[in-house]
């Protein structure tokens, strides 16, 4: 048997090629769960060249019934209550329940912005996608969870930025923030019906995530996107340089995938409340 025959995932943030939540959705269906995918587009723009004509949650419900699994593609909006629970009930009726939800929508927005100059606006919608999505996303789920309880898990996706902030990044710094402290807090409540309750803080990946600042660092630099795609990344307050790592690269999709499989397998049954830094040894 595989580490999750009989299991359900919903992972939300799927949709795009090189996204974290298309590898964690493969690698669960891989692990012998059945996955629902959600995003808020079906099939998201990727500027990485050979991405055209990617079909995004269609395709990626394609990769989890290849592997024997059954696959559901939803589109949802988490900063809409309505969007969130029309996404669960779709998932319990299509797939009967959800043991595991990995939850890895995020926007950073644009960077680096000073708290003086952060617009209102910006800052809501930080907030709003990052902070009150996931805490909308997490409850409809744990609602769901709580009368079987035990052997449910729950990850949500937090950031680097949650724990080390950066000057430039004071909205999407302040939304990991409150993300970490609501696993915290959350893992304590469904402790008693020993469902578990953890965050990935994630530093600088190799995913869709950078789109909108590597397009931000061509255009600085005056150079094409293409371009702009091979050159060093510019860190978090715009300096140009390769992102202190000590491991010498930028993390992958599978890297969070593999630790995921982890934390949601009973081999982590003792693991809760905990918010986990995968940077490969960067702070």
């Amino acid at each position: 048997m595989s580490a999750l025959d009989g299991k359900v995932a919903l992972v939300t943030g799927a949709a795009a090629k090189r996204s974290m939540g298309r590898a964690i959705a493969v690698q669960l269906a891989k692990d012998g769960a059945d996955v629902a995918v959600a995003d808020k587009l079906a099939a998201p723009k990727s500027i990485w060249p050979g991405d055209e004509g990617w079909q995004g949650l269609d395709a990626v419900v394609d990769e989890i019934e290849a592997l024997g699994r059954k696959g559901l593609g939803i589109t949802a909006d988490v900063s809409v209550s309505a969007d969130v629970d029309a996404m669960v009930v779709q998932t319990l009726e299509k797939l009967g329940k959800i043991d595991i939800l990995v939850h890895c929508v995020g926007v950073r927005g644009p960077v680096p912005v000073p708290v003086v100059e952060l617009d209102e606006a910006t800052w809501r919608m930080l907030l709003d996608i990052n902070l009150t999505g996931t805490f909308l996303v997490a409850k409809a789920v744990a609602k769901t969870m709580i009368p079987e309880g035990e052997g449910k898990k729950i990850v949500l996706i937090s950031s680097m930025a949650g724990v080390s902030p950066y000057p430039g990044g004071a909205g999407y710094c302040a939304a990991k923030h409150g993300v970490n402290g609501l696993v915290k807090t959350l893992a304590r409540e469904l402790a008693p019906y020993k469902i578990n309750v953890n965050a990935v803080n994630p530093g600088a990946f190799e995913t869709n995530f950078r789109d909108e600042s590597v397009v931000k660092q061509a255009k600085d630099r005056g150079m094409s996107v293409e371009e702009s795609l091979k050159t060093p990344p510019t860190g978090p307050t715009g300096s140009a340089g390769p992102p202190p790592i000590p491991l010498g690269r930028l993390g992958t999709p599978q890297d969070i995938a593999d630790l995921v499989s982890f934390l949601v397998s009973d081999r982590a049954k003792y693991i809760t409340g905990e918010d986990i830094n995968l940077s490969g040894g960067g702070s």
